[in-house]
């Protein structure tokens, strides 16, 4: 009996029209990182275990996808392993490698590795696929590209306000409103100081990245398992529901944090950002709920969600002063931020945003009458190609109605017939699919009207 093929829970086919779509995307965040300067890497999809654990916090360990070593992987195992049934001690045995959880991880390990090679500060971006074993739910994948960029090798904020005018310009090149948010972990930082729960710092900055998801109430429940007191999180009550301009709520949070040295500098700093984005075609808004759950921040922290269409964040990033530590390498401090390609698909198609020629592949077809018609079209479809106009002729000399279809089903806006008239001319005619007006034409007029 056949197996009905299937794919992957949580991954997704795409075809030509969702290609059109992604390389739209592609290209638009590709041209404005170049504009800054940004040059491309790659890293492979897989990265040891040693790389990728303990990066992402105890949630993010349990989300990666690990990799079966080859041969017989069981070899080395005992049977009073196999019966103790210790997941994560069998996985440490049986597995030696994993697809990679984000970007940021391997970049700094290429960073490290690469260093003599490197030219700081260095401006790279790189989109390639990411895998998560997370429930898939609606702009939720297991297999998703990001888009990241990140400057490594520089402690200034500009490259922060850099960033955040990338993001600006992305959405506004799209045609999506969206709201920048920005905090900062060393505001947190200082919150969890100044209400004496400084070795809860992960705790807190967890438990109030799921503020949106679940709620306040339930934020503070889990504040309470994590072991904080009933009037610790009474004093960050006030502070998590914090509201007013970026100004005052800057102005209120550093008279909270008078007593904090790490949450002053905090404040300091998105000041100083904040302070360069007052023109943005989008808004920038200070919110000191976000927290971006990855361990590895230590300043700004961004998050950016489209306004007119529900979905989850499509970019994100932040400051890490000592990820390329890990690795070998201390004090070399970087800043990124990654675009979910895969969710901003979702938010164009929603709002119906992709420009009708982006997705426009072939732009003028040829018909096929026989032989000697299509030895006559051949040079003029390779005189046509060299102009930089995407053509095709039919492979086959089937029924004038079967092609015309074929150019209707593909949207090819135009197409060319050349039969016994044409060629004694030395001309074709040129049909606009859409009016069906046609023209006779020579070859360099054809070029012309359709360039």
């Amino acid at each position: 009996m056949n197996m009905k093929p299937s794919i992957p829970k949580g991954t997704r086919d795409f075809g030509p029209v969702e290609m059109a779509k992604r390389n739209y995307i592609f290209n638009t965040i590709r041209s404005v990182y170049e504009l800054y300067g940004f040059q491309q890497i790659e890293t492979p999809a897989q990265e040891t275990l040693q790389t990728l654990m303990g990066k992402y916090g105890e949630e993010g360990d349990k989300l990666l996808f690990k990799i079966l070593n080859s041969g017989d992987y069981l070899s080395k195992i005992t049977d009073e392993e196999l019966t103790e049934r210790n997941t994560l001690r069998l996985a440490s045995k049986i597995c030696e490698k994993g697809l990679r959880y984000d970007l940021t991880v391997p970049f700094a390990r290429y960073v490290v590795m690469h260093r003599e090679e490197l030219q700081l500060p260095f401006k790279r971006y790189q989109v390639q696929p990411v895998w998560r074993a997370d429930r898939p739910q609606k702009g939720r994948y297991r297999e998703f590209y990001q888009f990241d960029g990140d400057v490594v090798g520089s402690d200034s904020l500009l490259n922060e306000v850099e960033l955040m005018q990338i993001v600006d310009t992305v959405f506004t090149r799209f045609g999506v409103r969206v709201q920048i948010k920005i905090n900062n972990r060393k505001i947190l930082t200082g919150i969890a100081e100044v209400i004496g729960a400084a070795d809860k710092i992960v705790d807190i900055t967890v438990a109030i990245d799921k503020l949106d998801k679940i709620g306040i109430d339930n934020v503070n429940a889990e504040l309470r398992e994590d072991g904080l007191t009933d009037e610790q999180i009474e004093k960050l009550q006030p502070i998590i529901m914090l509201e007013g301009t970026n100004e005052e709520k800057l102005n209120t949070i550093a008279e909270v944090l008078a007593s904090s040295e790490t949450g002053l500098k905090g404040v300091e700093e998105t000041k100083y950002i904040l302070g360069f984005l007052t023109s943005l075609n989008n808004e920038i808004q200070l919110d000191l709920t976000l927290a971006r759950g990855l361990s590895y921040y230590t300043g700004a922290i961004f998050e950016v969600k489209a306004l007119d269409t529900p979905m989850g964040s499509i970019s994100g990033g932040g400051r890490y002063d000592n990820l390329t530590g890990i690795f070998g390498m201390p004090g070399l401090s970087g800043v990124g931020i990654s675009f979910g390609v895969d969710r901003i698909y979702d938010v164009l198609n929603a709002l119906d945003l992709y420009p009708k020629d982006s997705l426009q592949t072939t732009q003028v077809l040829f018909i096929n009458f026989g032989e000697k018609e299509t030895a006559y079209c051949l040079p003029i479809i390779a005189k046509v190609r060299q102009a930089g106009i995407r053509a095709e002729i039919f492979p086959d000399s089937t029924k004038m109605k079967k092609q015309m279809s074929y150019a209707n089903a593909k949207q090819i806006p135009y197409v060319v017939l050349a039969g016994d008239n044409e060629i004694a001319e030395g001309k074709v005619t040129l049909k606009n699919m859409e009016t069906g007006e046609q023209t006779l034409v020579s070859a360099d007029e054809l070029i012309q009207k359709l360039s």
